[in-house]
Order: C-alpha cells, then sequence, then structure tokens
C-alpha cells in the first residue's frame, strides 16, 4: 500500500490492485507464476505491486525533461533515480552527435525505421530483442514480421534464463517446458525447490509450498544461500483472519556449493540405484539409457560426490532416501542451475532422478522450470525464436502464407558479438532493458556504440536508452495496465505462464499518455514502413486483435479455437504429451536416460566463484530501492556476500573496500569500490547483485547448448587495493 499510494494515489492504488491477476482483470507484469482457479480479492505479492505501481506512474519523461537532462547527465544517475522518474510520454529521437533527445512525430519514427532498415546490404544485419513481457499477440505480430523481412534474428530474455531448461528438457522429455499443474502441487508428496528464491523472485509460489505443506509434502532446498521465505512464511492475508502462525516451508536446506548441483544429483542417484526407489515398469516400457546411467553412477565415488557438491555423505543418502520412497516428486528451478557452465547436462541430472521413479505423467509430478518473467514462455511459443525448427516453420508458413527464412539467426550472445563485429546496423528492442540485463555490460556497451539506429520500444526510462547506437530512438508503448483502445474498441492480450495455461488479460487503467501506442500497433505500423511485400493486413490486424489470434490458430500448434477458449473462465491448456499421456516427441517416443561427466569445479586456492542475484527491492534490472530486506543489507548495493571464515581468513571485517577481478580464458575484467558483508554462503563462493556486477561476466563464458551466459558462476579474484590488471577496466 504504501509503495502504491506514493507512486499512484490512494483511489489509483485500490482500483489497480484489485485488478491484477483477476479474471477480468490483467496479468501481473512481474514473474510467470500461474493463477489459482479460485482466486481471493488480493492475488498478487509485494514485487507484483511494485511491478504494478511503477507502470501506473505519470508521464513526467516527457520532451521538457530531455531537454533539461543530458545524456551524460542521465549517465551519471543511478538504476533507481532513472526508474524513479515516472513513464515515457512521447516518441524520441536522439541525432548523431547530439546530447539530448528531442521529440519527433510517430510517421517520422516509423520513416527513419524503415528508411534504415531498407537501405541495409542484407537483412541479417537487422536484429530483433523480445523482452518476456510482451503479449502472445505482440510477439507472435513481431516474428511475423521479422521473418517477412527475412531473417530469424530474434534473441529474447529466454536465451539468458531457461533455455538450458529449453534444451535439457527438450532432448530427454521431448518437449522444452515444464509439466505440472499447480494442483499437482496438492499431491505431492516430495518437492525440490533447486537454485531459485521464490520469496523475492517469485512470492505467489510460497502459497503453493505453504499448502503442500498443510498436506503433507516434504520441502527440500537446495542452494548455496538459505532464503527467508523458504525458512519462515507467512501469508500476508493471514493476518485479516487474526491468523498469526507461521509456516517453516522449508524442511531440509542442502547448501550446496556453488557448481556443486550435479555432483549432489549424482549421489542422489547413486542412492536410489543402491536402497531402493525405482519404477522398473516406467523405466522398462517407457524409457532409453538406463543400463548406461547405471554404469556411470556405479563408476563416480563417493569421495567426488562429497567434495564437489559440499555436502556429506550421510546427508545425501538421508534426503535420497526421502526421495527414494516417495511416490510423487516435483523438481522445480531457475537460474542456480541454468546459469551454469553445465546448465544442461546438470537439468538433466534432475530428469535422470524423476525418470528413476518414475516421476512424470504422475498426479503430483514431474518437472517445473520456474520462468522469473511474465510470458517469456509465450513469446517463445508463439514465435519469438532464433533457432526454430522446421515443423514448427512449416505450420508458420501454412498459416501466414508465405515463406520463412530457414537459416537459424542471432541469440542474445551471437548479437553482442555481431555488434562488436560490425554486422549489425539496426538493432529493435520489443521492451526490456538489454544493455543492463546482458553479460559482459562494458562488450555490450561496446557493440551497441558500433550499430546505425539503435530503437527501444519502452514505459520507462532505463540505461539502455543512455547507451546506444549513432541514432537512438525510443518509442513508448501502453503497458499492460492500460486500457488498449482500437479501431474495433477495447482490446485484450493473452499470456501463457509458468505452467503452459494461455488466459486473457485487459488493461483498466487510463493510459499515462495520450502519444503512447500499443506494442501490436507500434509492429504494424514497422511493418507497414519497411516491408517491401505486405502479405498481411496489418492495420487490420491490429484494428482488432480477434483477427490475430484467428491468424494464430492457423499458424502454432495447439491453439485450435483459439478466441472461443482463451475466452473461457481460467483460459485453457496447451498440449503437454508427458503430462498428458504419458508419451515423449523424442525420435524414438521415449524418455531419454543421459550420461555426464562430473564437471570440473576446482578453483586455484586464490581465486573464488560469484554468482550474481537479485535483491528484495528490484525486479529483473528494475531498482525498486536499495534495501535487501529479507537478507538484511540495506543502503548500498555494491556489495559482496562472502563467508565469514573466507574473510578472517585475509583479515577483512564488514564494509572492507574491495575490487573484484574476473579471470577466464587468460581475459580479465575488473570493477572496484564493492563492499564487504559476511554471510551465510559456502567458503570459496560469494554473491553480488547484478545488474551491478554484470560487467564481471565474460561474454564467452557461456553454457555448452544453450549459450546462456554463466552468471552463476563467475571465476574472481578478490583484492583489497587497486592493481592494474590486463583487459577490461572498468569505465
Amino acid at each position: 500500500m504504501k509503495h502504491g499510494i506514493k507512486k499512484m494515489g490512494f483511489v489509483k492504488t485500490v482500483k489497480t490492485l484489485t485488478m491484477v491477476n483477476q479474471k477480468a482483470g490483467f496479468d501481473c507484469p512481474g514473474c510467470a507464476w500461474p493463477d489459482p482457479d479460485h482466486r481471493t480479492p488480493f492475488e498478487f505479492c509485494e514485487n507484483g505491486a511494485k511491478a504494478v505501481a511503477d507502470e501506473a506512474m505519470k508521464a513526467t519523461v516527457n520532451p521538457a525533461f530531455f531537454a533539461k537532462h543530458s545524456i551524460q547527465y542521465l549517465a551519471e544517475q543511478s538504476d533507481h533515480w532513472l526508474n524513479k522518474q515516472g513513464r515515457i510520454s512521447h516518441p524520441m529521437i536522439l541525432k548523431e552527435g547530439e546530447n539530448h533527445y528531442s521529440p519527433l512525430s510517430w510517421d517520422d519514427a516509423f520513416e527513419t525505421i524503415g528508411h534504415a532498415i531498407q537501405n541495409l546490404d542484407s537483412v541479417d544485419e537487422a536484429v530483433f530483442y523480445t523482452s518476456g513481457r510482451t503479449s502472445n499477440e505482440a510477439a507472435f505480430l513481431y516474428q511475423a514480421y521479422v521473418r517477412a523481412l527475412g531473417t530469424n534474428n530474434m534473441p529474447d530474455c529466454s536465451n539468458m534464463c531457461h533455455e538450458s531448461s529449453g534444451k535439457g528438457l527438450g532432448q530427454t522429455i521431448g518437449i522444452g517446458k515444464g509439466t505440472v499443474t499447480l494442483d499437482d502441487f496438492n499431491h505431492s508428496n516430495v518437492i525440490l525447490v533447486i537454485g531459485q528464491n521464490p520469496g523475492t523472485n517469485h512470492p505467489r509460489m510460497l502459497t503453493a509450498l505453504r499448502d503442500a505443506k498443510h498436506k503433507g509434502s516434504t520441502v527440500i532446498h537446495i542452494n548455496p544461500l538459505p532464503e527467508s521465505g523458504l525458512q519462515r512464511f507467512k501469508h500476508p492475508q493471514d493476518y485479516m483472519k487474526l491468523n498469526l502462525k507461521t509456516t517453516q516451508l522449508s524442511d531440509h536446506h542442502l547448501q550446496v556449493k556453488i557448481g556443486g548441483d550435479a555432483a549432489l544429483f549424482k549421489g542422489f542417484i547413486k542412492v536410489h540405484l543402491e536402497l531402493g526407489g525405482l519404477d522398473e515398469a516406467f523405466i522398462q516400457a517407457s524409457t532409453t539409457g538406463y543400463d548406461a546411467l547405471v554404469a556411470s553412477a556405479n563408476e563416480i565415488e563417493w569421495a567426488d560426490i562429497v567434495r564437489d557438491s559440499g555436502i556429506d555423505k550421510e546427508t545425501i543418502v538421508k534426503i535420497g532416501t526421502i526421495l527414494g520412497k516417495s511416490k510423487a516428486t516435483i523438481a522445480c528451478w531457475a537460474m542456480g542451475l541454468t546459469q551454469q557452465p553445465n546448465g544442461v547436462s546438470v537439468i538433466q541430472e534432475v530428469v535422470n532422478l524423476l525418470l528413476l521413479g518414475g516421476h512424470v505423467g504422475r498426479q503430483g509430478a514431474g518437472f517445473c522450470p520456474v520462468r522469473g518473467h511474465s510470458n517469456v514462455q509465450g513469446d517463445r511459443t508463439v514465435g519469438i525464436w532464433e533457432a526454430p525448427t522446421d515443423a514448427f516453420l512449416d505450420k508458420m508458413e501454412q498459416g501466414l502464407g508465405f515463406n520463412m527464412p530457414r537459416e537459424h539467426g542471432y541469440d542474445v550472445v551471437n548479437a553482442i558479438r555481431a555488434m562488436k563485429d560490425r554486422k549489425v546496423g539496426v538493432f529493435f528492442c520489443m521492451g526490456g532493458n538489454f544493455l543492463s540485463a546482458t553479460p559482459d555490460t562494458h562488450a555490450t556497451a561496446k557493440g551497441l556504440r558500433t550499430v546505425d539506429l539503435t530503437i527501444q520500444v519502452s514505459t520507462k526510462l532505463n540505461r539502455s536508452h543512455l547507451v546506444t547506437g549513432k541514432t537512438a530512438l525510443i518509442l513508448p508503448c501502453l503497458g499492460r495496465t492500460e486500457r488498449d483502445v482500437q479501431s474495433s474498441g477495447n482490446q485484450f492480450v493473452t499470456v501463457e505462464n509458468s505452467m503452459g495455461v494461455v488466459h486473457t488479460s485487459t488493461g483498466t487503467l487510463k493510459p499515462a499518455s495520450p502519444t503512447l501506442l500499443s506494442e501490436p500497433d507500434i509492429v504494424a505500423r514497422l511493418a507497414q514502413a519497411s516491408l517491401k511485400t505486405l502479405h498481411l493486413d496489418w492495420k487490420g490486424l491490429v484494428g482488432d486483435y480477434d483477427g490475430i489470434r484467428d491468424l494464430m490458430e492457423k499458424s502454432l500448434h495447439g491453439f485450435d479455437e483459439y478466441n472461443a477458449r482463451v475466452r473461457q473462465e481460467n483460459g485453457f491448456a496447451l498440449p503437454n504429451p508427458p503430462r498428458d499421456t504419458r508419451s515423449f516427441a523424442t525420435k524414438d517416443g521415449k524418455a531419454h536416460f543421459t550420461v555426464h561427466p562430473l564437471p570440473d569445479v576446482s578453483l586455484d586456492d586464490d581465486k573464488y566463484v560469484m554468482m550474481t542475484i537479485r535483491s528484495h527491492d528490484q525486479y529483473n534490472t528494475t531498482i525498486y530501492d536499495v534495501h535487501d530486506r529479507y537478507r538484511g543489507i540495506h543502503g548500498n548495493r555494491r556489495v559482496v556476500m562472502m563467508n565469514a571464515s573466507d574473510m578472517a581468513e585475509r583479515g577483512w571485517k564488514n564494509r572492507h573496500v574491495v575490487q573484484l577481478t574476473s579471470h577466464f580464458q587468460g581475459e580479465t575484467r575488473t570493477s572496484g569500490q564493492w563492499q564487504l558483508v559476511a554471510y551465510d554462503i559456502p567458503r570459496g563462493n560469494i554473491a553480488t547483485y547484478f545488474p551491478e556486477s554484470n560487467s564481471l561476466v565474460p561474454l564467452n563464458s557461456t553454457a555448452a547448448e544453450s549459450n546462456t551466459p554463466t552468471s552463476k558462476w563467475v571465476i574472481v579474484s578478490i583484492d583489497s587495493h587497486h592493481t592494474q590488471h590486463s583487459g577490461h577496466e572498468e569505465e
């Protein structure tokens, strides 16, 4: 309430928050946790309220604001300050060599973009990024436009988060998504919460865990850091019922070393093979690769498992036995697994474990990669994909009526590399904060500055508006909370949550500025300004979004009767063969056990492993305040959470100022003015907040197969005083 009233006022706060995640309201622009079928009047969390209040601010970043503040002045301000300035009201241009953005008309903006695209030597010199907040309708139109242009250069935020999940699951169970429903949590025996912090990143998940606990489920938390939300949870609405009792959600916390998850799961697998927990009928009928998995597990020594995981054998056997006795296990995970060098293979170790017990296609069991951004999964489903399969493109061609480019395009990391190599002439961002979200901030900034024209579709000011191409445009768009009125009347959009349920989202607030356009409208005008052949009636599609959904029905598998089914009270679930029929869309129709060696997690004596994390007062790159209430860290974000024994060994105390230097393949990157904070974290491990520490994540350090940046595995040295290093120095 405090946050909402401060930014929206009392009346608007009440009106807005009572519409979040309601059936007739709008989908929270925060995380992708699914909504229950039976909803309370307050179906949002603290961070969701902050996201909504942020979007509902007044449009005070207007032409007068940019006339007053130069790019140099804005670049000196913190991300927190930038976010506080309000909504962007008008399309703006930063002309080459100028220090201030100036206003321009929408027609002039699209003429500028169209001219730049049509004058490229090759269409592959254009790159189109997508943030997860984009609706299904906008994302579908966007990918149709990009493919009509003739390229698959569509990097998106999935490349930096759950790409490893998609690859790992797709290869083993035939679908790159989770296989559970929200109701499955009510029927589970054991829930694994791996490499994630629900209390900050998707707080409504805590309610599902609480309900599961009350029904007898055991919750096992596997993470280098303890998390307050799993230690002591109190549902805020219980206070209204005068119920003051708290729930300890996590029954067991395994404080695994960073990078030690693969070893830990190999230990669980050994326990299953030695002490029981196998669904032999399922293994025989529905899987392949079991014998190779057994042989590999038998070769791994317990001493190696204990050393690499940081967990003693007795504990691993204890937890492994609990898992072996479970009749219904759910495995949830997030960035703690996906952003490792072995992100794909460690997820496949989780798959191996659950397949041994037949925990897929069974009530209360399955895989649950937890998406951290609303509709990032929906965007991929409807075509935001730089590496589509031929089958996907065949269906898309059938629906859209024109040929699709078949050569795979740039993902995020390869797009940055291409910019650095001066191979990109136009860079278009549909939402997000590309500079701050990506790894290796200085390399990304250097790449962006080589581009002739960069375009940001945005609601709020962020650092990507300040580090730009030679010419830069800002195109302000409607937020998800706002009314979207087109020629046929009020429109709704659709989104897909973490569990594959597609449902409606209808904005209810008056737009922050009368000059804002919807994202589908922006895409349609972009197409009209830059395509040589208009295969679609772009203007007509935007006039009534039902037309977009009709086109999606023809172009996408699983979207039959889309307009009718999405209007059902709770939407509809997309097909999911492992969940629905316990079948697997792999080449042989079976689920695959896989074999991987233990990853090398050894370190030199003078090195540490750094992982980047969020604070409680941020959402992705948006900084709401400089407090991390759950961790007890306040007033500063340039902190290094470090084991107290590691600090004492070097004679360091809290608030000691250090510089960090990352090391990768002979390159170094240095960042200074960090303060140490003693924290409960394994020895040899440290944690820092992103995006501040993203400059230390090497561009070329990525997960095998998924090419996801390894933001949870950065080898660093820590120095008390400034020393010279080769490589990149912080600017």
